[in-house]
Parts: structure tokens; C-alpha cells; sequence
């Protein structure tokens, strides 16, 4: 390919269409819209989803599944970066200054992914085996933090 070759991309240079102004432009008065009818007015849009009167799609599926209110989520981390970090204990606060992490308030979980040579200990609020397994090899401690549950509610108490 060279500079000589190059060509621009088909209908690169083809103007806007402008309706509405005058007979000569062909887009002159009905602006191509053609003659009366619902589609010619303005807002003629009708809403996402509807198709004519029959039951649209969405509707015709079922409703399926449920969204957890309770689901806790993990932010993830491997061991491979944490022995980049080149630090002696690993909190869930220095991930989140180190930019590891994004949320400062949320659960982390290492995995076993990579290797680790030096001896760390790390405070997570969970750890797969592998990740547990490696920390251990290595010569350091794999410290589970635990989350505070809430106290459940009794029914008929205030």
C-alpha cells in the first residue's frame, strides 16, 4: 500500500440531505415523507418494542429469574500481582492505594493465578485454595478477614 493508492472511503464526500427547501432539490415540500398518512406528521414514532397491536415480543416471553439483593460481589486479585506490589503485607486498603483494587469498601478475593517467591502476608476476605497453597509455600500467612454479618431481625419485636 502506498500513499498513491490510498483512496477515500465511498460516500465520503456526499453532503447532507437538506428537505424542505424548495421544489428544485427534490426534497421540497412533503420533504420526503410523502402525502398525509401517520408517518408524515411529526412525532411519528411510535414506542420501542410495538408491532402494530399484536402482542410485542417482550410480552410474549415469560418472565424468568430473579435479581439476589443479597449477592456479595468480589473484587479480584491474583498472587502473580501481588508480587509485583514489592510490599510485606497486603490489606484491602493498599490494593485501593496501589489502584489495584477500585472499590475501597468491598470484598476482595485472591486467586492462585502466577507465582509467588517472596513471603507476604495477606488480608483478604477470601482466598481460593490454590491462592491459599502458594501464600503458604511461600513462607507467608494468608489472614482471612471476616465480614460482620447483621443481626438478624426477630419477627413481632420493634
Amino acid at each position: 500500500m502506498n500513499l498513491t493508492t490510498i483512496r477515500k472511503p465511498a460516500k465520503a464526500n456526499e453532503n447532507r440531505k437538506r428537505v424542505g427547501r424548495g421544489m428544485g432539490s427534490g426534497m421540497g415540500k412533503t420533504s420526503t415523507r410523502g402525502h398525509k398518512g401517520q408517518r408524515s406528521r411529526s412525532g411519528s414514532r411510535s414506542m420501542r418494542g410495538f408491532e402494530g397491536g399484536q402482542m410485542p415480543l417482550h410480552r410474549r416471553l415469560p418472565k424468568r429469574g430473579f435479581v439476589n439483593i443479597f449477592k456479595k460481589e468480589f473484587q479480584v486479585v491474583n498472587v502473580s500481582r501481588l508480587a509485583e506490589l514489592g510490599v510485606a503485607e497486603v490489606t484491602p486498603e493498599v490494593l485501593y492505594d496501589l489502584r489495584v483494587i477500585s472499590k475501597k469498601d468491598g470484598l476482595v478475593k485472591v486467586l492462585g493465578v502466577g507465582d509467588l517467591t517472596s513471603a507476604l502476608t495477606v488480608r483478604a476476605h477470601k482466598f481460593s485454595e490454590t491462592a491459599q497453597q502458594k501464600i503458604t509455600a511461600a513462607g507467608g500467612k494468608a489472614e482471612v478477614i471476616e465480614v460482620k454479618q447483621p443481626a438478624p431481625i426477630k419477627r413481632g419485636q420493634k
